[in-house]
């Protein structure tokens, strides 16, 4: 994938006018402006500051994404309520899923920690997803963009810091390995559908051109 080289605008002090600058781009990281270049299919363009990715437009991407979303859901929901791990040990064993983990306190005064816990892997990734599967839609099937699809998408955008799926998973393979060597563990069907599903996310983070996405909303929103 190529990159888009794009100007970097004067850093004079002008006055700026109130409506919004259609052909400047602003990098979200060290907020540089540039001049707008939009790049082709399969090039990308990235800030000349600090190497952070500003447009990335695929064939198809939409459609590629919803895929994934989908996929997402569907993972989520599985690895939440199937068995996760299963420990055998001294003639005892014991199955537990996601959502028992999560609210293994819920019952003492440690009950805000459980649902943040429950939260942050399990409750966040799926409302991310749904929101984005609620802008995304409208837009790949050429029509007007969903009841407030700006701010679904905005919020979706403010929550993406709190999804911690992958931190979860992290966490569960530093466990595993340290009582490994006391008892037997099996992995249960959740488990392979977390790993797929932290998998899924990264690749539907990398395939998402979030420029794209507003520019999108903003010229159906006009039209």
């Amino acid at each position: 994938m190529t990159a888009v080289s794009l100007s970097e605008a004067a850093s004079g002090v002008p006055t700026l006018p109130l409506k919004p600058r259609a052909d400047l781009i602003v990098c979200p990281r060290c907020d540089a402006v540039f001049a707008l270049k939009r790049p082709e299919n399969g090039q990308r363009a990235v800030c000349q500051r600090c190497a952070t990715v500003l447009i990335t437009p695929r064939r198809k991407a939409g459609l590629q994404i919803i895929a994934l979303s989908v996929a997402i859901v569907i993972l989520i929901l599985g690895a939440a309520f199937f068995p996760f791990l299963s420990v055998h040990a001294v003639g005892a064993s014991n199955s537990v899923s996601i959502i028992d983990a999560a609210l293994a306190f819920s019952d003492g005064p440690l009950i805000l920690l459980s649902l943040a816990t429950a939260a942050l892997i399990f409750l966040i990734p799926l409302c991310r997803v749904l929101l984005s599967l609620y802008v995304l839609v409208p837009l790949v099937a050429d029509r007007p963009p969903a009841r407030h699809a700006a701010r679904a998408f905005r919020l979706a955008e403010t929550l993406r810091p709190w999804s911690m799926a992958e931190i979860f998973a992290i966490g569960c393979a530093v466990a595993v390995i340290k009582i490994s060597d006391l008892a037997d563990v099996t992995f249960g069907p959740a488990f392979w559908m977390f790993a797929a599903l932290v998998v899924l996310v990264v690749v539907q983070e990398n395939f998402i051109c979030r420029w794209s996405v507003w520019n999108a909303l903003s010229t159906r929103r006009k039209s």
